[in-house]
């Protein structure tokens, strides 16, 4: 960096984080940030070449870091029929838009499509395979629930599967059958028949869905994300697409790669081959933790609980790894020098988590690993406080707050207050991250804002009020503790010299509007290592 700006902000308020507050204007050189300050101060770092960027009176801010998602499985969705709530609002109107796809797909290719909220929708449940045959008869169609843990399969894509009604479920797994036939609906381990014959994606599909989806986050002011599974389908060929993706300059987003070390799919051997170690990599692409898979969705109700969900008396979720194989997962992947990113949701789950960090660490210690629990939704206060002593981090996700919290109060009742603590996660130094695990729910960042700050769903009903967060504590958790749970706050995050100059630009300001209006928010301008790469104005000029 010099010290002349290439690009200056100003006219606006720059919120630089949570201990430093806000500046009048900012100065951008080399990719980073060169210095905040007054407007005045600023404005003396110009030259004749330099940038000036009006804020116009809004507020500019570190570039949003969705701490989990999944990058390529979000492009790919894109391409597939949308069957979140904004799209259908019936299983009628999901029927009709499966037989528009029909209509321009040759007899025989899949047919595919996710975000369906049983939740959501009138009938208060998932479309049977009876019904998806009377659309798509000839085509394999498979229909994913919005939480991507439950699907409904056609008789065609059960019939290439191999899976009939006396086919048993698997471990951790559900094969419905009722009245001794199928019901279509597939759960957890009960997918893995039909995912197996699908076809694979390609690898110029994938460094496609890359592109197209990181484009798209670009349009919300995100600059950085988790992609939390990579291998998570498509093996070694996804971890090419990323790797092709960057070296090409198709990769629009900064990416940290969350790879696959399932029992039952894995690339950590060929990733740790290749020096593809947590932390390897750069500024664009780096190499996260390893993913496994320890139980389900809350919304779907197959998280592992302790106490059986509201309305039954024997479900409490499904458990996809023993005690014993989660312990060895974790302690290889832990040896080898990976950071962990285990899902696990329920209480019981997290226990298992917990246990397999704890011995790990025990037989290998090894300082500020920052171990992860991705989602880690329902806990005891005594687990808190064991996390604490580790430093696993949780990465939550408060956009479950708005999308699924009536949900939640169905199924599981006075516990529905206790989800996702996030100021119980800060007062114990835990550093919680936000994030959408988009395309689970939308990738819009600002209704998962508003669920940290109101704790309310999107149809107001309030979930664990005594954990509502500041605005500050909420954007906080959305840049520099993303960051942190990536061990990448000494480049990113906040506003503040020698930092990566990434930023977003909101239409309004978060500290200024009402609470009821942060879920509407926009972003006008989102900027990457000093270039403008998103401007709402210019969108608009040429829709």
């Amino acid at each position: 960096m010099t010290d002349t700006a290439e690009t200056i902000l100003v006219g606006g308020r720059i919120w630089q984080g949570l201990a430093e507050g806000f500046a009048e204007a900012l100065a951008i050189s080399g990719g980073k940030v060169l210095a905040t300050g007054t407007r005045a101060e600023i404005e003396a770092l110009a030259g004749p070449e330099t940038k000036v960027l009006d804020l116009k009176g809004r507020l500019a801010m570190p570039g949003i870091n969705d701490a989990h998602m999944h990058l390529h499985m979000y492009g790919l969705a894109m391409k597939e029929i949308d069957f979140r709530p904004s799209a259908i609002s019936s299983i009628p109107e999901a029927l009709a838009a499966i037989a528009e796809r029909v209509k321009t797909t040759a007899p025989g290719e899949w047919i595919t499509g996710r975000g369906f909220d049983d939740g959501k929708v009138p009938e208060g449940r998932m479309p049977t395979i009876e019904e998806l045959d009377s659309v798509c008869p000839e085509n394999p169609m498979l229909l994913t629930r919005t939480d991507g843990h439950v699907t409904v399969a056609n008789s065609k894509a059960m019939e290439l599967a191999g899976v009939t009604a006396d086919t048993p479920s698997p471990v951790g797994g559900l094969i419905e059958v009722k009245d001794g036939k199928l019901t279509g609906l597939l759960a957890e381990t009960g997918r893995d028949p039909v995912y197996a014959v699908m076809p694979k994606a390609t690898r110029e599909d994938l460094i496609e869905a890359i592109e197209r989806g990181g484009q798209d986050l670009l349009t919300y002011g995100i600059t950085s994300v988790m992609e939390a599974a990579i291998g998570i389908r498509d093996g070694w060929t996804e971890m090419e697409a990323y790797l092709e993706a960057h070296e090409a300059g198709r990769l629009p987003i900064r990416v940290y790669g969350t790879i696959m070390g399932d029992k039952s799919q894995s690339i950590v051997d060929q990733a740790a081959e290749r020096g593809l170690v947590t932390g390897a990599g750069d500024e664009m692409f780096r190499i996260g933790g390893v993913k496994l898979f320890t139980d389900g969705s809350m919304s779907g109700r197959t998280a592992a609980v302790s106490k059986p969900y509201e309305g039954s008396t024997d479900n409490y979720g499904l458990m996809l790894l023993s005690d014993e194989e989660c312990a060895a997962l974790v302690l290889k992947a832990h040896k080898l020098g990976y950071q962990m990113a285990i899902h696990a949701i329920g209480d019981v789950a997290i226990e298992q988590v917990i246990k397999a960090y704890e011995a790990a660490l025990a037989s290998d210690p090894a300082e500020d690993r920052r171990h992860r629990i991705e989602h880690c939704g329902w806990l005891t206060d005594e687990q808190i406080a064991r996390m604490s002593a580790i430093h696993a981090l949780p990465a939550g996700q408060p956009s479950f707050i708005y999308y699924f919290g009536d949900l939640y109060l169905k199924y599981l009742g006075d516990r529905s207050q206790h989800c996702y603590p996030m100021r119980k996660w800060i007062d114990a130094g835990l550093q919680p991250s936000a994030s959408t695990d988009c395309p689970v729910t939308r990738i819009n960042p600002f209704p998962t804002m508003y669920a940290m700050i109101a704790r309310k769903s999107d149809t107001g009903s309030v979930l664990g009020a005594a954990e509502a967060l500041s605005v500050a504590e909420a954007l906080h958790a959305y840049t520099y503790a993303s960051a942190y749970a990536a061990k990448e706050e000494g480049i990113k995050g906040r506003l503040v010299p020698g930092q990566l100059a990434d930023v977003a630009v909101l239409t309004r300001d978060i500290f200024e509007v009402d609470e009821a209006e942060i879920p509407s928010l926009t972003c006008d301008i989102t900027i990457l290592g000093g270039e403008v790469v998103y401007e709402r104005e210019k969108e608009l000029e040429t829709a």
